[in-house]
């Protein structure tokens, strides 16, 4: 799987720099950064879309289920040319575009409003059935939630069903920042693989691991690589 989008417009060194410059009060600092390394590995190396190709129907999907404290999130699709930084400032303002939940009718490149728990996953799934539908087996739709997350009821409904569906152009990131309320026996990619899913456990700081366990191979099963990270950076 090779990424087709265009060089970003700024690196990864870059990306503190631009975080730095939203401001104000609910930032929810920790759920940002835990997602950082995440959403920049999937964004530069693995998901097909970029500003020129945001719209077209060929494109990966990626839906932030994680939508409170999107700083990172923003980032990084400021990073990849989606819009400029010169928007950042403005994070969480009244008239700024960049609302403390990203909205899809005003931030380019987001494909959800997310924020609520529990959406995005169900949702996900109800893409890869579109997607099925319109004929369209290429385009892979990626949601990234959080492990707390995962103690939505919707969650576990959309993951009994997407396994012995063979949803394989689903793939989930959850972000293991020990912050759930519930263990699960055998930990979290346990639960997937139970409902008939692939599932690999990896370092979420480490980018050479993360791709490799986006990339690999999953035929006829979705997919959940679940990335252990600390909540600072």
């Amino acid at each position: 799987m090779t990424n087709t989008t265009t060089p970003p417009v700024h690196g990864y060194d870059e990306l503190d720099r631009l975080m730095g410059l939203m401001t104000g009060d609910e930032k929810h600092g920790p759920a940002a950064t835990s997602t950082l390394d995440v959403l920049w590995v999937l964004y530069d190396r693995v998901l097909r879309v970029s500003p020129a190709t945001a719209d077209s129907p060929g494109r990966d999907r990626f839906l932030l289920s994680k939508g409170h404290g999107p700083m990172a999130y923003y980032a990084v699709l400021a990073a990849r040319g989606f819009f400029g930084e010169e928007l950042l400032s403005g994070f969480g303002a009244y008239d700024s575009p960049l609302g403390h939940h990203p909205d899809r009718l005003l931030v380019p490149g987001v494909e959800i409003g997310s924020g609520s728990l529990g959406h995005g996953l169900p949702l996900a799934v109800g893409s890869v059935l579109g997607l099925r539908a319109q004929g369209l087996p290429d385009p892979r739709v990626w949601v990234l939630t959080g492990d707390a997350e995962l103690d939505e009821g919707s969650n576990h409904e959309a993951i009994a069903y997407a396994g012995p569906a063979g949803l394989e152009q689903l793939n989930t990131v959850v972000i293991d920042n020990a912050s759930a309320t519930y263990a699960r026996p055998g930990g979290i990619a346990a639960r997937f693989e139970a409902a008939g899913w692939s599932a690999l456990t990896v370092d979420g700081r480490d980018h050479d691991a993360l791709h490799a366990a986006f990339t690999a191979p999953h035929p006829g099963r979705p997919h959940a690589v679940i990335a252990r990270v600390a909540s600072g950076r």
